[in-house]
């Protein structure tokens, strides 16, 4: 199903796994994600990384250096240099000011040259990127100040000016006239600007914008109308509320700070005494979690003999097990952590069905028994399909047969037979054999994906015709193979669970069956399709399979479209894809339309599954394509 994009952007999933992977190895932060967005910023709270759709529609390597440029600022500069707590509070500060879209840009503005320069300083390989990325910017602005000025926007066109003078390379930079307030606080704001290249901290750039600001608010008529850099209003106290590792260890120093003698001699008096574990020195809590030390006492060198086995009624010293679950009576006591076994829903399936799926789970659907319509309709399909099954047959028997009876002998190659006289009588001899070989069979295994989302209304019934052909003709040359459509129930997907039904109409076990094959006719559209989901699921299918060749073919109608899944989709789908590759499953999608495949479609479709895609622009046709395609895989496998 797809959903109506206002922002139609198509995502090169090649150099968004490139971007992804750049931002966690030079941050060391692997949770650390990548995502596009309106404007560039980091959220440090949700871990992202958000790369602006500013470079859209550019030359190839502008688009490569600004996305690049972008993923540095944030994953070496904000994420290090950025003092969050300081912006908390200035953001807390812009709320109550007349100009607080001016005031939040001009300290991203700020910031953002700031955190460059030290980018540039901890890796210099960066300096190509920023280099690039000031040029666009600076050619943008200078467009942007004339716009401004020409729609009497000074507001926008003085944040305009600022940029062009913090990036220029004179100090004698020309800056058109304005507006009369505007021009008579220039020297002033001139002053300010040259501030920021001696800024050494987050706290040095919010002093300098709360000094403009200040002045700006008696100057300024309206806040800015345009969004040129964006400051998120994040919840930054939940980063000061985080436990430390040192919220762990003793935070508070001992009152007394002597030292005993050592008086470990093997002769010491043992008393067995109880030993309250309330006293003053605890009755006060502070911040720190699971502390009981004590907090008063003297030192010594003195050793425990070794740690004794805890008991039931011992205090929580910091030791947990990995994971747990409800058990029976609610008796605990026989669980061992890594005894414990999660079902197929429980649990983290990030591992092995991405982290766009980790709430997605599958529901298996059985294919029942066929109704009278659907035999009659899958009969007339077998009749429409008959000539090319029939075709395909024969061509493949044929090249079975001939490969079985290939002569073996009076080769240019293979053992020397002993009728050498040849040399002598024949211009060109042929002196060699080789054994006979086996009787050739196709080593092969299909699975047939098919996607069942609301879009395929129009294209299903022609869709099952094709998968009508594939299963009589594997079913013909005895070829094993499965047929399974995907969707998601959109009623019940949310934020925690993302039900994903797979229905088998018909599996390994029965597609040679002759009574078997009229069940494809229970494949119908439904809701959404989540396609990176189902196709790990049908990797780890096939890989159960014993057959040296593994075909899996996706039959869709565009990109995926699931509950928050929209602008990941395709990455996963992509990752998806290369995973069933590397396990040595060739994975090829047949994608269909109704109509003229635009550009977009085509650029999607090459993102996911590179150039191993056949175009069907018109349904109809789709036997007359599948034909060469199933002749083409047949013949590789024999």
């Amino acid at each position: 199903m797809r959903f109506i994009q206002f922002n139609d952007k198509k995502v090169d999933s090649f150099l968004f796994m490139e971007l992804s992977d750049l931002a966690k190895t030079i941050s060391k932060n692997p949770e650390l994600e990548v995502e596009l967005g309106y404007k560039s910023y980091l959220d440090p709270i949700q871990q992202k990384v958000i790369i602006s759709h500013f470079w859209d529609n550019r030359p190839t390597s502008d688009k490569r250096n600004g996305l690049l440029s972008d993923v540095f600022i944030r994953s070496i500069g904000s994420m290090k240099y950025t003092d969050f707590k300081e912006t908390n509070q200035y953001l807390k500060y812009c709320k109550k000011s007349e100009l607080p879209s001016f005031a939040k840009q001009l300290f991203m503005l700020f910031e953002d040259f700031r955190l460059e320069e030290l980018c540039i300083k901890e890796r210099p390989g960066t300096r190509k990127s920023f280099t690039e990325r000031r040029r666009i910017y600076r050619k943008y602005y200078e467009d942007q100040l004339h716009v401004n000025m020409v729609k009497s926007v000074p507001t926008d066109a003085l944040f305009n000016a600022l940029f062009i003078l913090l990036t220029a390379e004179s100090p004698l930079e020309e800056i058109p006239s304005i507006q009369d307030k505007i021009d008579l606080a220039m020297p002033f704001l001139r002053s300010q600007v040259a501030k920021v290249f001696d800024a050494k901290s987050t706290r040095d750039i919010i002093k300098s914008c709360k000094e403009i600001i200040d002045v700006l608010e008696d100057v300024l008529d309206e806040d800015m109308l345009n969004t040129y850099f964006h400051l998120p209003e994040l919840d930054y106290d939940i980063l000061e509320d985080r436990l430390r590792i040192d919220d762990l260890k003793r935070k508070d120093k001992l009152k007394n700070n002597d030292v005993l003698d050592d008086v470990k001699k093997g002769d010491e008096d043992i008393h067995e005494e109880k030993f309250e574990t309330w006293h003053r020195e605890t009755s006060t809590p502070t911040k720190s979690f699971l502390q009981f030390d004590l907090e008063q006492g003297s030192r010594t060198n003195l050793m425990g003999e070794g740690a004794r086995e805890g008991e039931a009624g011992d205090q929580a010293l910091g030791i947990a097990q990995g994971s747990s679950r409800r058990s029976k009576n609610s008796d605990y006591s026989k669980l061992e952590a890594m005894e414990l076994v999660h079902s197929e829903k429980e649990g983290s399936q990030e591992s092995e069905f991405g982290k766009e799926n980790r709430f997605a789970y599958p529901v298996f659907k059985k294919a029942r028994k066929p109704v009278d319509d659907e035999i009659i309709q899958y009969e007339k399909n077998k009749t429409i399909i008959a000539p090319y099954q029939k075709k395909l047959k024969q061509m493949i028997l044929k090249t079975l047969e001939h490969k079985k009876n290939l002569p073996r002998g009076d080769l240019h190659f293979g053992r020397l037979n002993k009728k050498l006289i040849r040399i002598f009588t024949d211009d060109n001899p042929r002196l060699f054999y080789k054994k006979e070989q086996p009787s050739h069979q196709i080593d092969a295994a299909f699975s047939l994906l098919v996607d069942c989302s609301a879009s395929m209304y129009d294209k299903m019934d022609q869709t099952k015709l094709g998968i009508t052909l594939f299963h009589e003709a594997l079913k013909s040359v005895q070829v094993p193979h499965d047929v399974t459509g995907f969707w998601e129930d959109t009623n019940d997907a949310d934020s925690t669970k993302q039900p994903n039904y797979m229905q088998t109409v018909i599996d390994f076990d029965s597609s040679l069956k002759r009574s078997y094959g009229t069940e494809i006719m229970q494949l119908e559209p439904e809701e959404d399709n989540r396609d990176g989901f189902s196709i790990r699921l049908q990797t780890r299918k096939l890989l159960q399979r014993s057959e040296k060749q593994k075909f899996l073919l996706v039959f869709s109608d565009g990109e995926p479209a699931a509950f928050d899944y929209e602008q990941n989709g395709i990455i996963d789908t992509h990752e998806a894809v290369l995973k069933a590759r590397k396990h040595g499953i060739e994975v090829i999608n047949v994608f269909l339309s109704n109509g003229e495949i635009d550009e977009g479609q085509i650029t999607t479709i090459q993102n996911i599954y590179g150039k191993y895609s056949i175009l069907v622009p018109n349904i109809d046709q789709l036997p007359d394509v599948l034909f060469p395609l199933l002749k083409k895989l047949l013949y590789k496998s024999i």
